[in-house]
């Protein structure tokens, strides 16, 4: 099989917060188990991040609401004849059991972390280019030469905090991922459009797939009405330009 390249697009500002920290999440973690100083850095530096996302939006409200929009879609399938039942129950039990987890949050995700004195003055200096130098900040330069071992509890424990958002925006892009299979389309001249207002009302994401081997990227844009998918070709040394030859995709509108 083919190996291919995944495009998403998110189309609403929810999703697209939920995909900002989906991978910071998966950034944190690739690097949690490296016991360099430099692992260590690369893990708090993303925690810190997943703490700045968190403190822009009223995140806890926003995920429990599309984790209980889902359990009421999905909880009227249940009268639907031909659904698999036991796969419906098992996906209706991930999202009660990531409601009342959500629900048990005290205060906003991220509120214990920010009463640590200790990583509010690395957050703090973060900011500065080249801020986190060892003489500006003792404190963490001390932390950093610290066994590996007790670096990499300290952030396990940290990120430990943030587990029931990371798992509940896991299921949430995971349903919103499987809601649609892939079908074919065509791009004439490296350019495709699709209108949203009568097919789509409630597409959430878009999906593009291609070749890995294909010479050209896809460049999406869009909002609830309509979206553009432009196929680029990069040029060594200058500016990408859109492709002139028709283009053979792949795409899914994730609409739940």
């Amino acid at each position: 099989m083919q190996e291919k390249i995944t495009y998403e697009q998110p189309l609403n500002e929810r999703i697209r917060t939920l995909l900002r920290l989906e991978f910071l999440f998966q950034q944190a973690r690739h690097t949690l188990g490296g016991d360099t100083i430099w692992d260590s850095r690369a893990t708090l530096s993303s925690i810190l991040d997943i703490l700045n996302v968190c403190g822009r939006t009223d995140l806890k409200t926003e995920v429990l609401k599309e984790l209980e929009r889902h359990a009421v879609g999905l909880g009227r399938l249940e009268r639907v004849p031909g659904v698999d039942s036991a796969a419906l129950g098992h996906i209706l039990a991930e999202l009660d059991i990531s409601i009342d987890r959500m629900h048990a949050v005290n205060g906003q995700p991220g509120q214990a972390l920010r009463q640590i004195e200790f990583l509010n003055s690395v957050k703090q200096r973060s900011t500065i280019p080249g801020g986190l130098c060892d003489f500006d900040l003792p404190a963490y330069h001390y932390w950093l030469q610290q066994p590996p071992a007790q670096r990499i509890n300290d952030l396990q424990e940290w990120l430990g905090t943030l587990d029931s958002l990371r798992v509940a925006i896991q299921l949430i892009l995971r349903l919103l991922r499987e809601c649609a299979s892939p079908g074919p389309e065509i791009a004439m001249g490296g350019f495709f459009q699709k209108s949203l207002e009568a097919d789509n009302p409630c597409c959430q994401m878009v999906r593009v797939f291609i070749p890995a081997s294909s010479p050209y990227y896809a460049e999406i844009s869009g909002g609830k009405h309509r979206f553009t998918v432009r196929f680029m070709e990069p040029v060594v040394g200058g500016r990408a330009v859109q492709s002139v030859e028709d283009v053979e995709f792949e795409l899914t509108c994730c609409i739940m």
